[in-house]
């Protein structure tokens, strides 16, 4: 049976909130109705244009300068975690080491002044930088916009596209944090350009000590990575599409980081998003098509927040290791699920803040389901919600949609056997094996979401970037013209007074009945046949 599992229709139009981006709110809820953050290009915005090639970068036509002082210059060195240290260095591995000669392989193209800067063309080992100087964190005119327009780019030793220093709307308070942000005013900015394909592949570095101390000077985890909040979102008919495949974690922000629309697929050793702010980071979807295979090396969730994680509206498919206790969506801080639709997969996922908008099923099975299982949710008239084949092991699902309603009662099929459970705890899945070996290869989305790269061959061993090798690119993938669905007003549903059921247990059932302070089924297993 084909993937299909994300509704027909989505209704209910996006509102664009028009407020500066702020890091705290007084509310402890988050809003039902979803809010897009998104750097508005309006239609008098000059745009430079650069033309990335192995045989020389150009700028509005122009060879590319190699004067630091331009708005675009080739020639600065590429920060990476160089072999041939010892441990007063950083915390870097052997594997995660490179010699000076990789690195030096490697063309940087540098982004210094604010604007709108259109990419596209091929860079098969290098790295597109923005840095506008150690001032511009608290400048609000540093904003820069790159407009993904067809690019290629492969870097090594580090991350492919990197945000150094620009506009921080945010606030690392923690008094202040909240699951609510806007961060239109962020200074890092990223535009999928109609229709357009753009792959990037990259590595990350490890923790670098400034000199004589233990302090970090440099660590960026990520393929595609900012120091600062960034926002990606599609450009007019957000029929662009973003491939990442990371040899560590794929897309990161340090500190939010707002999706608003376009078709991201990542492919990511570790984690396939992060936001690494303890306690503040905020996670936001707000609409697009986003498919997360995660966790292909040890470990790594599909979406983790070190503060919290808010899905308003769009289409995500999130898939994590199966073995080592991580999870498809994962949250220090709470997550909301307000609208849209999401798939979750793991060992084990982190539980749903029942203040969400919309409602929501956690399933934790008795043991390990293997890959290849297909999994079916049905309403109560027999139609199907979900019809999932999962090609990675898992034993903890999470499922929204704006198909499940507050009292109404589903079943669930795995591999055409019914499941029945007998409580309405959620944590570890019963099936779970610690260090047991690496998952299964690689998770394909559901039907309607796309294509995800094809011929990327073997994922790399360890964290390792293969040397002379670069996988296929996918032809069209995602870049179908087709829109992404509108998402859905999240309701007015409430919390329940005291929060999520707790440990009870009671007798094996097949009606997987969803209230308002009910949404979690353990113990699930399938209905043995007299």
């Amino acid at each position: 049976m084909r993937n299909k599992w994300i509704p027909a229709v989505l209704a209910a139009a996006m509102l664009i909130s028009c407020a500066a981006c702020t890091a705290g709110e007084t509310e402890d809820v988050p809003s039902a109705a979803p809010t897009q953050s998104t750097a508005v290009q309006s239609s008098e915005t000059v745009e430079i244009a650069v033309v990335l090639s192995d045989d020389g970068v150009t700028v509005d036509g122009q060879a590319a300068s190699t004067d630091p002082a331009s708005a675009v210059y080739v020639g600065a060195e590429i920060v990476y975690y160089e072999d041939g240290h010892d441990e007063t260095y950083g915390e870097g591995t052997t594997e995660e080491a490179h010699s000076a000669e990789e690195a030096a392989a490697h063309m940087v193209v540098t982004i210094t002044q604010p604007g709108a800067y259109r990419l596209s063309g091929t860079l098969s080992a290098g790295q597109v930088a923005v840095d506008l100087g150690e001032d511009a964190e608290d400048d609000p005119d540093a904003v820069v916009t790159l407009i993904l327009d067809g690019v290629d780019i492969t870097c090594t030793v580090a991350p492919a596209v990197i945000f150094y220093n620009v506009y921080e709307c945010g606030s690392k308070d923690t008094a202040t944090a909240s699951p609510t942000v806007d961060t239109s005013a962020a200074g890092a900015n990223v535009i999928l350009a109609d229709g357009s394909t753009n792959t990037v592949t990259g590595s990350h570095v490890a923790r670098i000590y400034k000199e004589g101390t233990q302090d970090k000077l440099h660590k960026y985890d990520g393929a595609f990575y900012s120091k600062m909040s960034m926002n990606v979102s599609g450009e007019s008919d957000e029929s662009g599409t973003l491939n990442i495949i990371a040899d560590n974690e794929g897309l990161d922000s340090e500190l939010h980081l707002t999706i608003n629309s376009g078709s991201i697929f990542i492919t990511a050793q570790n984690d396939g998003i992060n936001t690494n702010e303890d306690g503040v980071s905020v996670t936001t979807i707000n609409g697009g098509r986003l498919s997360i295979n995660a966790g292909l090396g040890a470990e790594g969730d599909g979406i983790d927040s070190n503060g919290y994680l808010t899905i308003n509206a769009g289409e995500v498919v999130a898939v994590a290791n199966g073995q080592s206790g991580d999870g498809g969506i994962d949250s220090d801080s709470g997550i909301y699920l307000n609208g849209g639709s999401v798939l979750a997969l793991g060992s084990r996922n982190d539980a749903v803040d029942t203040a969400s908008g919309q409602a929501y099923m956690e399933l934790s099975f008795t043991g390990e389901q293997a890959a290849g299982s297909n999994i079916v949710i049905k309403d109560s008239e027999g139609s199907e919600l979900v019809s999932y084949t999962a090609e990675r092991a898992f034993s903890s699902l999470t499922y929204t949609g704006a198909d499940l309603t507050d009292g109404a009662t589903y079943t669930v099929y795995v591999d055409g056997v019914q499941q029945q459970f007998i409580g309405h705890s959620f944590g570890m899945g019963g099936g779970m094996g610690f260090g047991g070996g690496r998952p299964q290869d690689g998770q394909q989305p559901p039907e309607n979401m796309g294509e995800p790269p094809e011929g990327m061959g073997e994922p790399p061993q360890d964290g390792e970037m293969p040397e002379g090798e670069r996988p296929e690119r996918p032809e069209g993938a995602g870049g179908d013209g087709q829109q992404p669905p509108q998402p859905t007003d999240g309701g007015d549903r409430q919390p329940p007074e005291g929060g999520m059921a707790g440990d009870e247990t009671a007798e094996p059932s097949t009606e997987f009945t969803i209230l308002a302070d009910t949404h979690s089924f353990s113990g699930v297993t399938g209905v043995q046949s007299e």
